[in-house]
Parts: structure tokens; C-alpha cells; sequence
């Protein structure tokens, strides 16, 4: 490996962290694509960033996608390239923006093209099974309610549920204010589901769990502090096999859910988007895919003609 281009990536991995301020799980997989594309460069004897150019980055690209990896010799999944692709050329990037070099080898090598995943939304009935999950004669047992009722009643990413502080909740206007991605500012509606949890824990489940060094987060764990994603992921997890839900349910599945079940009941996709807080309606529209195949699937289920009998063609 050529200590130059390794002495850069440290740079810009201390840039992510220092003046990017990313966190620490985000840093490992920058560190770990810019591992594979140093050794990748070192196979190839490439010693200088200088030499590096667009048909080195699509080599690196082919031989990412042509590999394996880990005990079971798995490929490497489009996402996992694409997400290599996009590090190294935020790599170089930096390096252009810092002066090291003056072209950016990565400006002419396409994204690999992903397949789309539709997301998986919850069932009503199985949302309702899951918020009704957790017992609301403990402290914990209210916090939770109000957690899953949040982040199904009004859609929010995990990352702000656990960043809201308790002034961020106007239960007399009914509304929550969240700070989204790239610190965009929203105001998210409370339904009254969502409001009576949020309500009950202020009283009865907040109080017990806050100590003397409580501070103004709104979901706190057992010692007071605020609560971890870590924490909400480990929590669903429980209430998922309490509700006796047979599938992966993850966080974002309720964000999932939420506007899945907007769209189903007639709500327009630009409000969608507005309450998901997303920049672009073109991302939100990946939910009316969702529906317009359940909508499908109820109607070749349920109509007479919708499908040839067995043996006809």
C-alpha cells in the first residue's frame, strides 16, 4: 500500500470526524471501503494518487462486484458497491478540494444501477397488536407505548425521536418539532393516540425514570440519561415477538408503515412528503408503489375475473 494515498485517506477519515462530525459507526464503513480500495490500488502497484484515473476506479468497481466475502464466501451486494463507489469518490473529492491533485478520477464513472426494494409496511391490525404490546402499569412500559405510538402516529426517523428534548412537544397544539436531516426543522402533527401515550408518560412514566442529572431529553432508559437508538431497536424487538408478529419488523418499518397507510386513506403524496420531511417528492413516491401493488393483489384476490382458471389459457 502506498503510504502517500494512506497518509490521505487518514486525513480525510479525520476530516469526517472532525469537521464533518459523523459518527463513529459511519466512520467504519468509510474506513472500511477506503480499506479495500487502498489494497486494491497497492495489488495494482499504484503509488500515487496522481495515477489513479476512471478506468482504475471502474477496475475497482468490477473487482468489488466480482468478489466474496466473509465465511460463507457471500458477493458483495449492489448496495455494498455502490456505498465502496461513493466513498472513494468522496475521497477524492477532498483530495481535489485540498489541492493534493487537480482532476477528480471518479467524474465520469456512473453509480452502479440498484435494484428497488419496495418497502415492507406493517398490516393495520399487527401495528395495532404492537403498540397495545407494552404493559402501561410500569414507568417503561408507558415510555415504550409512547415511543412506538410516535414513531407509527406521526412517522419520525428513529435519529429524531431520540434527539427530541421535552420542549419540543406542544401537546395543546397537538404537534411535535423535529429536527430532521441536514438540520431541516419540522413540525409533525400528534394524533391522539399518539398524544394520550405522550401525555401519559410525561406523567407517570418520565418522572419515575428521571435522575439528578436528567437533562431535557424527552425518552429516557433506566438511569435517567437519554435514550439510545441501540435501546428503541432492542425494545421493538421485544414487542415484536410479544405481539407475535412472524416477520423482521425494524424502526423505520412503522416510518414505513405511517406513510403506507397516508397514502391508503387518501392522503395527497406532496403532504406525505412534508410529514416524512423528505426533500423530494420523488422519494416519497416509492410508498404509491406499495399501494398500487396492494391495491393489485386485492383485486386478484378478490374479483372473479380477475384471473384465468387453472388450466385455461
Amino acid at each position: 500500500m502506498a503510504d502517500g494515498l494512506a497518509a490521505n485517506a487518514e486525513r480525510y477519515l479525520d476530516h469526517l470526524a472532525v469537521e464533518r462530525g459523523l459518527s463513529e459507526n459511519t466512520l467504519v464503513a468509510y474506513r472500511q471501503d477506503l480499506r479495500r480500495y487502498l489494497d486494491f490500488l497497492g495489488r495494482r502497484e499504484i503509488r500515487r494518487v496522481e495515477d489513479v484515473d476512471g478506468a482504475t476506479i471502474r477496475a475497482f468497481v468490477a473487482s468489488l462486484s466480482a468478489s466474496t466475502h466473509g465465511p460463507d464466501d457471500a458477493p458483495y451486494r449492489a448496495t455494498s458497491v455502490a456505498r465502496a463507489l461513493s466513498s472513494v469518490r468522496s475521497f477524492h473529492r477532498f483530495l481535489v478540494r485540498e489541492g493534493v491533485v487537480d482532476h477528480d478520477p471518479t467524474a465520469g464513472v456512473p453509480q452502479p444501477r440498484l435494484p428497488r426494494s419496495l418497502p415492507r409496511p406493517l398490516p393495520v391490525e399487527d401495528v395495532r397488536r404492537l403498540l397495545e404490546a407494552p404493559d402501561s402499569e410500569t414507568p417503561i412500559g408507558v415510555r415504550d407505548r409512547a415511543i412506538l405510538e410516535l414513531l407509527y402516529g406521526s412517522g419520525l426517523r428513529i435519529s429524531e425521536l431520540t434527539g427530541l428534548d421535552v420542549d419540543d412537544v406542544d401537546l395543546e397544539e397537538g404537534s411535535v418539532r423535529v429536527l430532521g436531516k441536514g438540520g431541516k426543522e419540522r413540525e409533525v402533527p400528534l394524533g391522539s393516540f399518539a398524544s394520550d401515550a405522550v401525555t401519559a408518560y410525561l406523567t407517570r412514566g418520565r418522572p419515575a425514570l428521571a435522575s439528578g442529572t436528567t437533562r431535557g431529553a424527552l425518552f429516557l432508559n433506566a438511569r435517567g440519561g437519554r435514550l439510545s437508538r441501540q435501546s428503541c431497536a432492542r425494545l421493538l424487538s421485544g414487542y415484536v415477538r410479544r405481539a407475535g408478529i412472524d416477520r423482521r419488523v425494524t424502526l423505520h418499518t412503522l416510518r414505513h408503515s405511517f406513510a403506507t397507510h397516508l397514502l391508503e386513506g387518501g392522503a395527497d403524496v406532496r403532504v406525505v412528503q412534508e410529514l416524512l420531511g423528505h426533500a423530494s417528492v420523488g422519494t416519497t413516491q416509492i410508498y404509491t408503489l406499495v399501494t398500487e401493488q396492494h391495491l393489485r393483489e386485492v383485486y386478484e384476490t378478490s374479483h372473479p375475473r380477475a384471473r384465468r382458471p387453472v388450466g385455461r389459457r
